[in-house]
């Protein structure tokens, strides 16, 4: 039987190179000047153009569609991933799918919550246990700090969701078996050609902005020349998809990694449906003298009976992909009108799980500021904050999926190996980012004193940072504030803080849409454990300022004489409109 290797590694291994203008490109490279073509159709125009149709970029349809902005998304293959992938979903990328109203439509997609919970270490999947572990993001503390929990959706399963909603949204629309051939930058647009992958046919566009969402191989970012810091290609793995029922093995202790370690192989069995539907990793397989060519089905079969420690198991390989991890980011996410998003911008070991989680976190913040430009509402310098908030954060994360993995042994051949304490346990890396750039207004308060800053979050609504989960009631619904957020900013006032709320109900159709409540109050929000004014460092005439993303914006401890003039400062300042306040 032929293995089936996926899109990626058919490109990586029939890559050619050409000559294009004096410049040596990969054959699959985009040209940056646009040559001469045939016009086969009118120009098609467009505010967004987004380059890519994985999980990052059908996110960045289904946002921009929320905000009103029309976009286009062109994907190069016919349709969604046909392999796992990415599977894991943290709960803060979790809240953003809340606010989406897709999150219960990717769990139904997913795997029951109930079949996961541990990481196991064994020596054989029926054999010798080494070590279990509940990894510390699920426990009672951590999991006190959101309304959701996290997921396991492999990407397969997850992107026909997100694509089947940003299809239904609009304005966006969707083409798969497209690609971007060409583009150029000019002033105020971006500028180039899409063509049909079935019939060749090019059709030139113009777009206000341009989303590369085309992950790790990102052609658009190589032809920007955006260079990428840190290291490349640090260890090799081999991904293999098969079916066979582990069910006996697996059931009493449910995981979503189970590891094998053995003198001569290491790997991992990946969770995705919890039964007859498996992931194996290997880990480092050069160090063992194995090359891409040595997967067989035969081989790959043989390696799987081995980490289970069962000779007569069943086992039908499905696919093979090699890969090589590496941990670098792109120095700028910005380039003119173009921006980087997801693997485009930043790619990291997968240990940890965080780069489909960081990627889909890189459009929620970028789509609310493009909606705010493109309706008139603020100044074009907003979209600078994309790189200044998005830029560190995507910095701290890589290299902490690097220390992950370097902690596991993955550079070397060595067994039984456990990962360091901050491994699954990196509550403050998921919900603590701290945003400081032109969309943020600093109320003058210090920064939160807590401990490590990978592991522990405390929730603070210190301007820059994610407005903390409060439980809330709505007449007699229970609701947190998390689910106050959405394609709008939020005006939370405290209980006496009416004057605030009427401030920003004031505000004309120039400012952007905006909702505004006070809590503690039974009219509009009510707050039974009379937690949010503490959380939020408000008094109960205060008043914060929560952007679309659910950062928050502004705050103001107390009340003031003149609100409507304080907010709509307020406001001038995190849109670009006026210098921003030191």
């Amino acid at each position: 039987m032929a293995i089936k290797f996926t899109q990626v590694t058919q490109t990586c291994l029939r890559r050619k190179r050409v000559k294009t203008k004096g410049q040596s490109l990969d054959s699959d490279s985009i040209r940056t000047e646009a040559p001469g073509f045939k016009k086969e159709k009118e120009m098609l125009d467009v505010p967004v153009l987004i380059s890519g149709g994985g999980p990052v970029g059908l996110a960045a349809s289904l946002l921009l569609s929320r905000h009103g902005v029309r976009s286009l998304l062109v994907e190069r293959h016919p349709g969604t991933a046909i392999t796992p992938k990415a599977r894991g979903i943290n709960a803060r990328t979790m809240e953003v799918f809340r606010q989406c109203g897709i999150d219960a439509a990717i769990r139904e997609a997913g795997l029951h919550e109930g079949r996961l919970g541990l990481i196991v270490w064994t020596e054989t999947l029926a054999g010798q246990e080494i070590e279990r572990r509940a990894p510390g993001r699920a426990t009672a503390k951590n999991m006190a700090m959101t309304p959701v929990k996290n997921c396991l959706c492999a990407q397969d399963d997850l992107e026909p969701v997100i694509r089947r909603f940003a299809e239904a949204a609009g304005p966006g629309t969707l083409r798969f078996n497209t690609e971007l051939s060409s583009f150029s930058q000019g002033p105020g647009a971006v500028t180039g050609v899409l063509t049909d992958r079935t019939t060749g046919a090019e059709t030139p566009f113009t777009a206000r902005y341009l989303i590369a969402a085309e992950g790790a191989q990102s052609a658009v970012r190589r032809a920007l020349g955006v260079n990428m810091a840190g290291a490349e290609k640090i260890y090799d793995s081999v991904n293999i998809l098969f079916h066979a029922d582990l069910t006996r093995w697996v059931e009493h202790r449910p995981a979503a990694l189970y590891y094998v370690e053995q003198e001569d192989l290491r790997g991992t069995f990946l969770t995705i449906n919890g039964r007859d539907r498996w992931g194996f990793l290997i880990h480092g397989p050069k160090q063992y003298g194995w090359q891409p060519k040595d997967f067989t089905p035969e081989f790959c079969a043989g390696l799987i009976r081995k980490a289970a420690g069962l000779p007569d198991l069943a086992v039908t390989v499905l696919g093979v992909s090699p890969w090589e991890a590496s941990a670098i980011v792109a120095d700028r996410y910005r380039v003119g009108n173009v921006f980087l998003a997801g693997d485009a911008a930043h790619e990291m070991p997968p240990t940890g799980g965080f780069g489909l989680n960081t990627g889909v976190q890189d459009v929620h913040n970028l789509a609310w500021k493009i909606s705010a430009v493109l309706g008139g509402k603020a100044d074009d310098a907003l979209l600078d904050s994309y790189n200044a908030e998005r830029q560190p954060c995507g910095q701290i994360i890589t290299e902490n999926a690097l220390a992950n993995a370097l902690s596991m042994g993955r550079t070397a051949r060595q067994s039984g190996v456990l990962p360091r304490r901050e491994f699954l346990n990196e509550q403050g890396l998921i919900f603590g980012a701290c945003y400081r750039s032109i969309a943020v207004v600093p109320d003058g308060t210090p920064p939160v004193a807590g401990g490590d800053p990978v592991t522990e979050y405390v929730p603070s609504a210190r301007p820059g940072g994610r407005a903390p989960h409060v439980r809330l009631t709505r007449g007699n619904e229970p609701i947190s504030t998390i689910d106050l957020l959405g394609p709008h900013f939020v005006l939370l006032a405290g209980r006496d803080g009416e004057r605030w709320r009427q401030a920003a109900q004031a505000l004309g159709p120039s400012w952007p849409p905006l909702n505004a409540f006070t809590v503690g109050c039974d009219e509009s929000l009510g707050d039974p454990d009379n937690n949010w004014h503490g959380v939020y460092g408000v008094d109960p005439d205060g008043a914060v300022l929560v952007r679309p993303d659910g950062y928050v914006a502004w705050r103001s401890r107390s009340g003031a004489s003149n609100p409507s003039e304080i907010l709509r400062a307020a406001f001038d300042c995190l849109l670009g409109r006026m210098p921003a306040i030191a």
